[in-house]
């Protein structure tokens, strides 16, 4: 089928052309003038000779009485057969002249196809040959037809390479002959002729680009060559799709759009432009015999993707991705009737709207975790704060002889789970929807509303939709009403203008369940009337549970609440051990909920409220109103069950929601019923719920796990080891080829600055790569630098413009390098200041500084001379956001302290005070927070015997703390030191 030629003209500002091999484009010639005065005597022959010759030979070809009966009784002699012969040859005259006449329209119009002219194909045929001769070298049609060479073919088999050739021909004409080419396209698409593809094909309709080999630093992508030849990057989709899994030359086929080999072919749209495409059959002057055969045989492969590339073709206009939700206002539906123990869950209603590519690779990381942002930013920020108190704790106790130096670098699943954690994670989508939810409820409470009964939040498109069990009123503003009385919504926009409200956080029992059209379903499980039963296979039903379990114990829109599991998961109490707790058996759990049933509901009755809802936005918020969550993955005997779900009749009311499994799909007492299938699909259709479901996989799971175990820093029994894992050679001979000073300002020595506005970028990158080591997942490196994401191939683009710009080591290896495991990692040559220091530390405290008084000294004095203040001090607005999923900027300060504190005591142990105390302002300086810093400054100074300055320290000090005051130990140490330090830094003012 003929491609549509799309309107959008080539980019002006496409980069030139490194090997061009133009297209050849026809001008006109002196041949074409004299094929086009032929074709005009021809045509005056034929329109005006013929009849004229006729009239003045055989005469009018109608007789001049009409008597028919009379005709029939003559007898047929050579005038009657003359006569005859005569008005089939006027007959035939009067066919081409219309045909003239049909041609002669269409090509002036320069709108459609010329339309058929009954019985006259090979006349009509003729005509369009003359006609489009006699206008080649004035009118738009000039470029409509095929050439005279075609004319013993027949009238179908031209009229399709008439749409290509169309399509192709540039001149002063060019926007006429597109809107013809448009026309005629949909003419032919209408008709339906699935064969004209390959004809079309054959008459030059195709273009080809083969891939150019790197240039310098420059490598070809998809996005580049749509953006040079096609006016818009974001249509690289269309090549892709053109030539996806096509046998190229090479014997390798194109299955991702970021990985394309110099030397392979691309079939381009029909609209691509530009100097380095080859048209076929023709051939370019410049191409090989060698290239030509291969573009020839390339061209073959692609009739029998024709439909597939005629579907991407028809869609590529728009040059945009896919379609996602934004959420409309439907027609109004009733909301479910109270009591009635079940509720319409489906999502709201979506309409169309463009959404930016996404990456289409996973490399490898669990796809579970990529696809639950909620779960994995509240893992990643659990597992963030985790790693940061056991760094404080080995600091100040010392425990494992760790003081100051990381957590060790996760392995195996492990590492490719924290990856995906990375990847996956929204912590701005969590952060909008507590704080959307906290100020519904501080609005609410202004106005004094009780908060509205929510079974389910809808996030769709970043707005927010609360689904009530029963109507609620008008919501408050920026909140408006949704599809119906029980929708209240609010959109992205409005989310961003929230702040951070002190109140209670009012549905902490939401949680993730899956998915669907691009619409995630959050469940309110303290709200559910009653038991919330989960059937189907005992594996995938752990999956789920599992899923549910660490969201509720680590998501961001909840402050304090208890979540039991039964049945499974004791090792999930390490992702938050005072949210988690593990129970043996059905037995324990209904005696545990029977006693807290009990102690609710005469709460709830001191304190006059009606719900805990009503509850959390009062005086008491904080303290007595938490919900409990019951995870029960064991069936329970019938006996339990009924049991549980009378205890379960008011649990909406008291904040306690049970989800039990069960394996026969039918548990006694259950108000809602979901089942999760084989195939990752969670069902409920009383709920009208068809979700792909969240899980949380056994191999994930356990690796989630081992992340938060290993950073318990008494887990092993020798205690962590301190070694870095990079460490340098920090003698002379080891002075790195590429140096990069991170702590303080961002500088880089042994590069030339990138040019243009990708410096900055690269910068980021490399930033990232020097604070990993261990290596970098390409999808790591796009989130980070892309948050809200990035395209395959441009990602690809930065890394070997990364690669070029980092350059290679004297052997010829790149200093840009991926593993085994396709993660990136950098040379040894490639060195920071960050590297250094740890390494002098590490050398000072553990190697040749540990049997050396000497040479500790200077190894310390080197450490802390690197100190220029924190962590990429002037990085600009808006970038290196990556970083607040790091501890490195809890670790550095521990380091530079614990630096700071081993000098000084080096110089204390010859009594040089002063020296000490200088040691400990320049750690101060990137640490001013580390209370060990302060006591040792404290020591160092009372040790110099002078107690003005020790009474103006401790002023200081004092000043400093504010309204907290001293912490213990600090103030302890004063009362040692200066006993009536209090008196005197009150005298001080």
């Amino acid at each position: 089928m003929p491609r549509r030629r799309s309107p959008r003209p080539s980019s002006s500002t496409a980069p030139r052309n490194r090997t061009p091999q133009p297209v050849r484009v026809r001008q006109r010639t002196f041949g074409d003038f004299v094929k086009a005065f032929l074709a005009f005597v021809a045509l005056a022959v034929l329109l005006v000779g013929v009849p004229v010759a006729l009239a003045m030979t055989a005469g009018w070809p109608f007789p001049e009485t009409f008597e028919p009966m009379e005709w029939l009784r003559q007898d047929i002699s050579v005038s009657t057969f003359l006569s005859i012969l005569t008005f089939v040859v006027w007959l035939a005259w009067a066919q081409f002249t219309a045909c003239v006449l049909v041609e002669m329209k269409a090509a002036l119009s320069g709108v459609g196809v010329p339309g058929r002219v009954p019985g006259a194909g090979p006349s009509q045929l003729l005509a369009r040959q003359l006609v489009a001769a006699l206008l080649l070298v004035g009118a738009t049609a000039a470029s409509f037809t095929p050439s005279l060479a075609q004319l013993g073919q027949t009238l179908d088999d031209n009229q399709r390479p008439t749409v290509a050739a169309a399509q192709q021909t540039p001149g002063l004409f060019a926007q006429h002959q597109e809107q013809a080419a448009g026309a005629a396209a949909a003419v032919a698409e209408q008709a339906s002729h699935t064969e004209a593809a390959p004809a079309a094909k054959q008459q030059g309709d195709t273009k080809f680009y083969r891939i150019q080999p790197p240039e310098g630093r420059h490598h070809d992508s998809l996005w580049e060559i749509a953006e040079r030849h096609l006016g818009d990057g974001r249509r690289y989709k269309e090549i892709f799709e053109l030539n996806k899994d096509r046998v190229q030359p090479d014997g390798s086929r194109l299955s991702e759009a970021s990985l394309i080999r110099p030397g392979w072919i691309m079939e381009m749209p029909g609209d691509a432009r530009g100097g380095d495409l080859v048209e076929m059959p023709d051939d370019a002057p410049e191409v090989s015999p060698e290239v030509r055969q291969q573009i020839s045989d390339y061209a073959r492969t692609g009739d029998g993707a024709a439909g597939g590339g005629d579907q991407a073709r028809g869609g590529g206009d728009s040059g945009s991705g896919g379609g996602t939700a934004h959420v409309n206002v439907p027609e109004q539906r009733p909301a479910p009737a109270p009591g009635t123990g079940h509720a319409d869950l489906r999502r709201p209603a979506p309409e169309q709207a463009a959404t930016p590519a996404r990456d289409s690779s996973s490399f490898g990381l669990p796809e579970a975790l990529l696809a639950a942002p909620l779960l994995a930013a509240g893992l990643l920020g659990a597992l963030g704060h985790r790693r940061r108190q056991a760094l404080w704790q080995s600091a100040f106790a010392g425990v494992g002889g760790r003081r100051g130096m990381e957590p060790p670098t996760p392995a195996g699943d492990a590492l490719d789970v924290q990856d995906a954690l990375l990847v996956g994670a929204d912590p701005e989508g969590v952060r909008l929807l507590d704080r959307s939810l906290r100020g519904l409820a501080a609005s609410l409470a202004a106005e004094s509303r009780p908060l509205p009964t929510v079974y389910a939040a809808w996030l769709s498109n970043g707005d927010l939709h609360l689904q009530l069990a029963q109507p609620s009123g008008k919501p408050p503003s920026p909140w408006r009403l949704g599809q119906d009385q029980t929708f209240w919504m609010l959109a992205r926009a409005d989310a961003e203008q929230y702040e951070d409200a002190d109140t209670a956080a009012p549905y902490p029992g939401l949680v993730s369940l899956g998915t669907m059209d691009d619409s995630r379903l959050l469940l309110n499980l303290e709200s559910v009337p009653g038991i919330v039963s989960l059937s189907g296979r005992e594996e995938d039903r752990a999956a789920v549970f599992a899923s549910v379990a660490a969201e509720l114990a680590t998501n961001g829109w909840s402050d304090r609440m208890t979540i039991t599991l039964v049945g499974f998961g004791e090792d999930l109490t390490a992702l938050a051990p005072s949210r988690l707790r593990h129970l043996d058996g059905v037995e324990a759990l209904i005696e545990t909920m029977e006693a807290e049933t009990r102690q609710r509901r005469g709460a709830l009755g001191a304190a006059g409220h009606d719900s805990v809802l009503t509850g959390r936005t009062g005086p008491a918020r904080h303290t007595r109103w938490a919900p409990h969550l019951v995870l029960l993955a064991a069936e329970p005997s019938p006996e339990d069950a009924l049991t549980l779900a009378e205890l379960a009749a008011d649990a909406s009311r008291l904040g306690i929601g049970y989800l039990v499994g069960t394996g026969s799909g039918d548990l006694p007492g259950a108000a809602w019923e979901m089942e999760i299938t084989g195939a990752g699909k969670l069902l409920a259709p009383l709920l009208g719920l068809e979700l792909d479901a969240q899980l949380l996989p056994a191999a994930q799971r356990r690796a989630v796990v081992e992340l938060f175990t290993d950073t318990d820093p008494e887990r092993g029994p020798d205690g962590p080891g301190a070694t870095p894992p990079f460490l340098v050679d920090i003698s002379e001979q080891g002075r790195p080829a590429v140096y990069a000073r991170l702590v303080g300002p961002y500088e880089i020595i042994g590069l030339e600055t990138p040019d243009g506005e990708r410096s900055a970028l690269l910068h980021e990158a490399l930033a990232l790569l020097l604070l990993h080591r261990e290596g970098v997942h390409p999808r790591v490196l796009s989130s980070a630098l892309w948050p809200r994401g990035v395209t395959d191939d441009v990602r690809e683009a930065l890394i070997d413009r990364l690669r070029d710009w980092l350059g290679t080591d004297p052997d010829g290896a790149p200093r840009l390098r991926t593993d085994d495991t396709g993660r990136l990692t950098l040379a040894k040559s490639v060195v920071s200041d960050l590297d250094v220091l740890r390494s002098l530390y590490h050398e000072a405290t553990q190697g040749k500084g540990v049997d050396s008084r000497a040479v500790r000294g200077r190894l310390l004095t080197d450490a802390l001379v690197l100190v220029r203040g924190p962590l990429l001090a002037d990085r600009p607005e808006g970038r290196y956001r990556w970083l607040t999923h790091e501890i490195v900027d809890a670790q550095l300060p521990l380091l530079v302290a614990d630096t700071g504190l081993a000098l000084a005591a080096f110089h204390m142990e010859k009594d040089r005070a002063e020296k000490a105390i200088e040691a400990l302002n320049a750690a101060l300086r990137t640490a001013p927070a580390d209370e060990r810093l302060w006591n040792e400054l404290l020591r160092a100074t009372h040790a110099l015997d002078d107690p003005e300055r020790l009474t103006a320290l401790a002023a200081g000090l004092v000043a400093r703390s504010g309204a907290r005051g001293l912490p213990p130990r600090t103030e302890a140490l004063l009362d040692e030191l200066l006993p009536a330090w209090r008196d005197a830094v009150a005298a001080a003012g």
